[in-house]
């Protein structure tokens, strides 16, 4: 699904598999597109940033960038250092189309929380953004993933409803439905940074911090085999599909954060998971 993009002096082009000199290379392997991720390669010790915005680099060099659901224009990819001196290419975000759904006739509680439901949500608000401030520049997330859960396609990124006329927020995540108690594993290596059973909104919800600001959420589980602070492999078992918090059914609501935006799993993948099993959503 994604392409390799070769920069070389400050030029862009589509590339071989063979790699040029380090010092003179800079790989990308991604797309600019509405909630993609690009993950990069530089010379180690130069510097990255993204318009003025300075990104994390490992120590090998390897470094990401996203971008949010309702990203456009242009951006500014700059490296500095190296022999070579500075590389710059720019990059122009392609828009994506979303999924609307209208539902009128709805009891005005189910669409606006009530003020101590409100008060509940913002205090979890706050702690979902705590687990997702974490940074470091591990790259756990270099090996690629794999699917969290087996199942049918039940929602995807990007959708939005219009409830009684009013939009509501965008859906940020992939939903993949299977019955109550099915597995959820780690897609990627990472740190368990939020490990909660009852949040308003998204019930059992689990934070897996992957590196550099990239982080995997799991929402409406029934049970969480985690615990905050654990340090996970890819594959492990993590926690059970449910239907807790605001949820139709059992499924499993699998986003993706890099930084402040909101990114899509799904186009990481190459392959749909496996069947669903019966019962699922």
């Amino acid at each position: 699904m994604f392409r390799t993009l070769w920069i070389r002096a400050g030029l862009l082009a589509i590339a071989a598999t063979v790699w040029l000199p380090a010092v003179q290379a800079l790989e990308l392997k991604g797309e600019p597109i509405q909630g993609g991720l690009i993950f990069g390669v530089t010379e180690p010790g130069n510097q990255v940033f993204l318009d003025d915005t300075e990104i994390m680099v490992s120590a090998a060099g390897k470094f990401l960038i996203g971008f949010g659901r309702d990203e456009t224009g242009e951006r500014l990819l700059r490296v500095k250092g190296g022999p070579q001196g500075d590389k710059q290419v720019t990059l122009t975000v392609t828009p994506r189309k979303y999924k609307l759904e209208k539902v009128d006739g709805l009891p005005p509680k189910t669409v606006t929380p009530d003020p101590a439901a409100s008060k509940r949500i913002a205090a979890e608000i706050a702690l979902v953004s705590s687990a997702r401030a974490r940074r470091d520049s591990r790259t756990d997330y270099a090996p690629g993933f794999i699917w969290p859960a087996q199942g049918r396609i039940s929602g995807v990124y990007g959708s939005q409803r219009i409830l009684n006329g009013k939009p509501r927020r965008p859906h940020f995540g992939l939903d993949i439905a299977a019955p109550t108690g099915s597995p959820v594993y780690a897609p990627a290596a990472g740190i368990v940074t939020l490990a909660h059973l009852d949040m308003y909104f998204s019930g059992g919800t689990l934070i897996l911090d992957h590196g550099q600001g990239l982080s995997s959420s799991f929402l409406h589980l029934s049970k969480i085999l985690v615990e905050a602070g654990t340090t996970v492999r890819q594959g492990d078992l993590i926690a059970e599909i449910g239907s807790t918090g605001r949820a139709s059914g059992p499924h499993l609501d699998w986003r993706m954060n890099w930084l402040d935006r909101r990114v899509d799993p799904q186009l990481l993948m190459k392959e749909k998971p496996g069947p669903e099993k019966p019962g699922s959503e």
